[in-house]
């Protein structure tokens, strides 16, 4: 893509900091406006529970593979040459990187407030274990999808969705793809919110026992 603003270079690898601003904004944004609103219209003092704010990160991040999609498209239509970036300027992957970072303020953050509400005291600390290695499959499994797609797509006269030289390639249909698993992910993630019942621990200090509520 166009990299260039006016006389500024801006370096690919930078694009990322999009990410780390959109959280730090969309964490402000959920506690000072969001919270207050949801409060209001829900009746719960959180604004939205645990697996309802996973829910909209779900969404969210979904739309930020078609966004990603979409400018990939309109990225490939603006290549002149195959071995020159496109004319597209690189600030069209802002909304993308955003639509990321308030995906993880809600999934991540939802997640890790989901764990370790919903375990005793004494294993919470494996509630956070259990949010930490499920980023780390994700990681994995998104390895193993690229390779996949890499090698179904690829010939020996096609270059495939994702080659060396991304002019030749259709990064978009991967970011579709993306955004199809997202949604069957969706599907699943909702029918597993619908049937998992919530519990509440009351402690009593005086008997030492804990009490779980359903």
């Amino acid at each position: 893509m166009n990299t260039n603003i006016g006389s500024f270079h801006v370096p690919a690898a930078s694009m990322s900091v999009f990410d780390i601003l959109s959280v730090l904004a969309f964490i402000a944004i959920y506690r000072r406006v969001l919270v207050p609103v949801m409060s209001r219209l829900s009746g719960n003092p959180q604004g939205l529970t645990e697996l309802q704010r996973m829910g909209v990160g779900l969404v969210v991040g979904m739309a930020a593979m078609v966004v990603a999609g979409v400018v990939e498209v309109e990225r490939l239509k603006q290549v002149v040459s195959r071995d020159q970036p496109s004319s597209l300027s690189v600030l069209w992957q802002v909304p993308q990187y955003a639509l990321i970072g308030a995906s993880e303020v809600f999934m991540y953050v939802g997640q890790l407030e989901f764990f370790n509400g919903q375990a005793p005291d004494g294993v919470k600390s494996l509630g956070s274990s259990l949010c930490m290695a499920s980023i780390s499959l994700g990681n994995y499994v998104s390895i193993m999808l690229v390779s996949v797609v890499t090698s179904l797509t690829a010939g020996d006269k096609r270059p495939g969705w994702i080659p060396g030289n991304l002019n030749s390639g259709h990064l978009d249909r991967f970011y579709f793809l993306l955004a199809a698993l997202s949604l069957v992910d969706l599907a699943v993630y909702v029918a597993c919110a619908v049937w998992y019942k919530g519990i509440r621990f009351d402690s009593n200090e005086e008997k030492g026992k804990v009490t779980v509520h359903v």
